[in-house]
């Protein structure tokens, strides 16, 4: 038997969903599931490795060919960027990048040059360069709400699911960026060397989505 196919999994909400779809499609996940402190785990009968990971590891590891793919999700992504193949949107963990001020601000408004916060200054800056907008970006790595409430920036990017945190601050979001969800990338040469055993996942993956 061929050495498993390692898939990596970014720990947390969509390690269990992942976990969820794999045990859908008949393989037995027990091993993961009471994983104590272990980080690479086996799923026997389907000849996969899981290994436990944070998101930007994730692509790290399917970059470097350590894994084979991996799930993460579309922020780390868009964020990070790299060398592998996007297959399959998985469609949980669903969310928005989304554009947020403080409420009644009118961001627009004037010419000088607006201050974001955000934790993801790439996709912030690329989002506004499409508009031909030139900001200044302040990266946090904790509560970006706290920005304008302290008056740092005029606005946040940031991964909003239901927007009651941004509402409770005093916050309100203004445009939408781009939509999130878990995908699973597959390593550039794995597709190449493994391709049968790869695609014939992937189909079972979709299938059952």
């Amino acid at each position: 038997m061929d050495k498993p196919i390692r898939i990596a999994l970014t720990k947390g909400r969509l390690e269990k969903d992942t976990v969820g779809l794999l045990e859908k499609l008949g393989f037995d996940c027990s091993a993961v599931r009471d994983k104590g402190r272990k980080l690479i785990l086996p799923v026997p009968d389907a000849n996969l490795e899981v290994v436990l990971a944070k998101a930007n590891d994730v692509i790290t590891y399917v970059e470097h060919g350590v894994c084979d793919m991996g799930v993460v999700g579309k922020d780390t992504i868009m964020e990070m960027k790299g060398k592998f193949f996007e297959l399959v949107d998985l469609g949980f963990g669903r969310c928005k990048f989304a554009l947020a001020t403080k409420k009644g601000y009118d961001f627009y408004r004037g010419f000088g040059v607006k201050t974001i916060a955000t934790k993801y200054p790439n996709v912030s800056r690329s989002f506004f360069e499409k508009k031909g907008m030139d900001v200044d970006i302040v990266k946090i790595e904790g509560s970006v709400e706290l920005a304008p409430l302290l008056e740092l920036a005029d606005g946040i990017v940031d991964i909003v699911e239901t927007g009651t945190t941004l509402k409770e601050n005093g916050l309100e979001v203004i445009e939408d960026v781009a939509p999130i969800s878990a995908r699973l990338i597959v390593n550039t040469v794995s597709l190449k060397m493994r391709q049968a055993e790869i695609e014939s996942l992937i189909e079972k993956i979709q299938a059952n989505l």
